[in-house]
């Protein structure tokens, strides 16, 4: 015979499991949405990297024609002159200039490599101008081996020459600085071209489908906040180009066993 105390429980187990199989499974249905939208956050994520690198690649992928048409009316001038040699030269600049944009396919190189990829275009630069053109650089010891967006110092030279030099009569100068200010590398670019008549700090709206404005979102896409892009009047007449970003030093070994 059943006693009034088993009975008792009988009746709270009979009213408590229903209750309990209801809280479990309203904590296995939060659960697995928890589970859901940790899974859609980080495939949210991925999808953004993605595009991201796919931004990054195809700004990076962008040449300016301005100095292909320049360098092709430089070889017929030099064919025209019969200037064999200088001919060969450029020609021989060209070809490696074409296959640095073509052949790098990483976020970052270290500076030497994008240094001796800016003394291509230079080297045909010197040859457009002549004497009328003084290229001088300052880079720090030691710097060589820091990360750097690749095309980030051909494309300020470019500019410079696009929008400051080729628009100067007379002597043209070009000074090219790379020095180490922890915790950032620290990049400039100056010429006495025709200059900006304002300090102009990026982003700046203006400057959208611009050179610099690609440079600009390029280093954003891989350093987010920690970076700065100013222009700046030149005392005497020109433009300094000011770039600052996370310094990072290219990793030896890594490279040795690659």
């Amino acid at each position: 015979m059943i006693t009034y105390d088993l009975f008792t429980a009988f009746i709270i187990i009979a009213i408590l499991m229903p209750l309990a199989s209801a809280i479990i499974l309203l904590l296995m249905l939060s659960f697995e949405q928890e589970i859901s939208l940790l899974k859609n956050e980080n495939t949210k994520v991925i999808l953004e990297k993605e595009l991201q690198h796919s931004e990054y690649m195809q700004l990076n992928q962008q040449i300016q024609p301005h100095f292909l048409f320049n360098t092709v009316n430089l070889l017929l001038s030099l064919a025209r002159l019969k200037k064999t040699e200088q001919l060969i030269e450029v020609l021989e600049q060209l070809s490696l200039f074409l296959r640095f944009r073509y052949q790098i396919k990483d976020q970052l190189i270290p500076f030497e490599k994008e240094l001796n990829h800016a003394k291509n275009f230079l080297f045909i630069q010197q040859i457009r101008f002549g004497q009328r053109l003084k290229v001088d650089f300052q880079i720090e010891q030691g710097l060589e081996r820091i990360l750097v967006p690749p095309y980030l110092l051909q494309t300020l030279i470019e500019n410079a020459f696009k929008h400051g030099i080729e628009k100067k009569i007379g002597q043209v100068s070009l000074f090219i600085s790379f020095t180490h200010e922890a915790p950032n590398a620290v990049l400039e670019v100056s010429n006495n071209g025709v200059g900006v008549n304002r300090i102009i700090t990026f982003p700046d709206e203006i400057f959208k489908g611009h050179g610099l404005y690609n440079i600009y979102r390029r280093l954003e896409l891989l350093f987010g906040n920690d970076i700065s892009l100013v222009l700046k009047p030149k005392a005497g007449g020109g433009t300094q180009v000011f770039i600052r970003w996370p310094y990072i030093m290219e990793n030896s070994e890594e490279e040795e066993q690659e």
